[in-house]
């Protein structure tokens, strides 16, 4: 098939490619000349295990393309995929002026009949908003084409995102016709070989699936993070009440390890566009709201452990920080908890040495830039003069470190993690003060 991928960020890029590996001829669409001209000279903005590679695969058999002009993309294309960027509005609400802009340049330059799909994580009515704005640019130029709205959320992992594109559990499809869904069959059907994971329905079901899927996922984290926080002042052990309820099926362990809070590009994103959602329609989200609310308290609670241990005034203390990325294999920094934690301890007068195998760029030029922090080319090295360490994401360079070498870098043997990975050590032995979320 003749795809086109309009925009090419996280979802736009991996989905663009993962299509291409399939011998579909794809061609994404950006605003952004720069990057479309280090695109096309093999440069990917985005760090994704195995998407560089099969990036410069499909561009060398010729399946992938990369142009900033729709209207030479479109020219004959099939399907169109929406898959711009959704940021939050100052109410919570998801922002659809990018959708809706692309919505609008659809219209102004198609040429016959195409189905276009929104990628992008929407709020319930959006298709409803993009068939407007398109059949409203097709009368303004005076044609008629044949065209349909489809819903098809994302449900990428970041870090896993390739394999959860070639190997999806599941595809969602919202459509209200037999035309539409059997070409996004069609597409879809080389992705399920070994079994068939194609979910179709109607359209508004499918934009209100992506949030309740990412609401239920962030639930459960800011669940376990309330039962540890109550562990913490009942002196039970979260891990070992984590175990417990995980052997239930019914449960599972996916997303119940406590931590410092779960960030990122969609949980905190979703989560407040599903309670605005719900404020529109007159309905009080007061669990979704309540998840909301222990996600942000949930940020500070390594900081206040260290102000506990260390006092109000920090000036003269030095920190080293493993991980500033929200997750590991992923640069994405977006509602990283380390953001608040290292500005917390910082405006208490307290010095940063952090430490992340693919954020650090992220960090020093956006989301930590004008925040005194020195940045270090390995974890060791940012130990050096430091009074402790701050475990705060999970990367797997951090799972079993040379607690040795630790010991003897740092100040004293304290290590505070934020994502309880060492609980399994019994640190105590080997002279380290050891703090934890929920114990």
């Amino acid at each position: 098939m003749k795809i086109v991928v309009i925009g090419t960020g996280y979802v736009g890029l991996v989905s663009g490619t993962c299509f291409a590996e399939m011998g579909n001829k794809v061609t994404c669409v950006d605003v952004n000349k720069e990057k479309i001209e280090n695109l096309k000279k093999g440069i990917i903005p985005i760090y994704e295990p195995g998407l560089e590679t099969m990036v410069l695969s499909n561009v060398a058999n010729k399946n992938l393309f990369f142009t900033t002009e729709i209207s030479e993309a479109i020219k004959d294309a099939e399907i169109a995929f929406i898959a711009v960027g959704t940021p939050m509005g100052d109410d919570g609400s998801a922002d659809l002026q990018y959708v809706l802009s692309v919505a609008q340049s659809i219209g102004e330059t198609m040429e016959g009949k195409l189905i276009i799909v929104d990628k992008s994580t929407v709020p319930v009515g959006t298709a409803d908003k993009v068939r407007t704005t398109v059949q409203r640019a097709l009368d303004k130029r005076g044609v008629s084409y044949e065209f349909h709205v489809v819903s098809n959320p994302e449900f990428l992992k970041e870090g896993k995102a390739i394999q959860d594109f070639m190997k999806p559990d599941r595809v969602v499809v919202g459509v209200d016709n037999d035309y539409a869904l059997s070409q996004m069959k069609a597409l879809y059907a080389p992705f399920f070989m070994q079994h068939d994971g194609f979910i179709p329905m109607d359209i508004r079901s499918a934009e209100m699936t992506k949030y309740a899927a990412n609401s239920m996922l962030a639930t459960k984290i800011s669940f376990m993070n309330e039962i540890a926080n109550i562990c913490e002042r009942v002196e039970a052990d979260v891990n070992k009440v984590r175990i417990g309820i995980g052997s239930d099926s019914r449960i599972g362990y996916s997303f119940i390890y406590p931590g410092c809070g779960y960030g990122g590009s969609c949980f905190p994103k979703d989560v407040l566009a599903l309670k605005k959602l719900a404020e529109e329609v007159n309905y009080k989200a007061e669990l979704i709201e309540s998840v909301d609310n222990v996600n942000n308290r949930q940020k500070y609670v390594i900081a206040q452990k260290v102000v506990k241990k260390y006092g109000e005034d920090l000036s003269g203390r030095t920190f080293a920080v493993w991980g500033l990325s929200f997750k590991p294999e992923t640069d994405d920094m977006r509602e990283a908890p380390a953001i608040y934690i290292i500005k917390e301890l910082v405006k208490r007068g307290a010095k940063i040495q952090a430490y992340d195998p693919k954020a650090v760029h992220e960090a020093k030029v956006c989301y930590l830039k004008g925040v005194a922090v020195t940045y270090v080319d390995s974890k060791y090295d940012a130990l050096k003069g430091s009074d402790a360490l701050l475990l705060l994401t999970e990367w797997k360079e951090f799972r079993v470190p040379d607690f040795e070498e630790i010991g003897k870098l740092l100040k004293e043997k304290v290590i505070f993690d934020g994502r309880n990975q060492y609980n399994a050590f019994d640190l105590s032995n080997k002279g380290f003060e050891y703090i934890q979320i929920g114990v």
